[in-house]
């Protein structure tokens, strides 16, 4: 009887034992799954000094806004580089900023655009350009937009309203002064660039 208890205490001292053990384990991993979550929420807390006193700001997931920034970095784009006035400065600098937002795809569809005479066209005829976007398809699993718009020129004799669809890569980069976003579009082209109308002005 004496070996049967001895042998029973043993046998409950295990159990016990092995108990606490798990036990202490699961505490452990809920403890540290909590405790990185703490940390990571406070990551996500920006304080900012107001008069010496700090006033919690909550920081947004970049990657929830990512979409609109896309649209948003695309619509600029497509803005620099279709809205001219007649004046070659203003030209050479529209371009010099498009160039920040997009890779070698862009220098490529400015220098033909360029031979063929298309900026100087706009000096000799006093045209205006402006662009009116119509809607931005963004692909986020393929980092793909499909851009749609309007591009009215306005010339001494005419309106021409000609429309515009471009599709391109997103590619995300380090953010700077001269791209906001960080991103660059890559492989742009041109699908559609043809006019819808042309309406011609009363020539006084």
């Amino acid at each position: 009887m004496i070996i049967k208890n001895i042998e029973h205490k043993i046998r409950l001292a295990l159990f016990i034992a092995l108990g606490s053990f798990i036990t202490s384990i699961i505490i452990s991993g809920i403890v540290s799954v909590y405790a990185y979550k703490q940390v990571s929420n406070a990551r996500e807390n920006i304080y900012i000094l107001d008069n010496s006193v700090p006033i919690l700001a909550k920081q947004t997931n970049m990657q929830l806004n990512r979409p609109a920034e896309y649209k948003a970095h695309v619509d600029l784009f497509h803005s620099i580089f279709f809205s001219l006035t007649p004046d070659d400065k203003y030209i050479e600098y529209q371009m010099k900023r498009a160039m920040y937002l997009i890779d070698e795809s862009g220098a490529l569809q400015y220098n033909n655009l360029k031979e063929k005479g298309y900026f100087a066209s706009i000096l000799s005829s006093s045209s205006v350009l402006t662009l009116q976007t119509d809607s931005i398809q963004v692909d986020i699993t393929k980092n793909q937009f499909i851009y749609y718009g309007k591009q009215i020129i306005e010339r001494r004799s005419s309106t021409v309203t000609r429309s515009l669809i471009t599709t391109g890569n997103l590619k995300d980069i380090p953010r700077s002064d001269n791209n906001a976003h960080g991103v660059l579009i890559t492989n742009w082209k041109t699908i559609e660039n043809k006019d819808l109308s042309n309406a011609p002005k009363n020539q006084f």
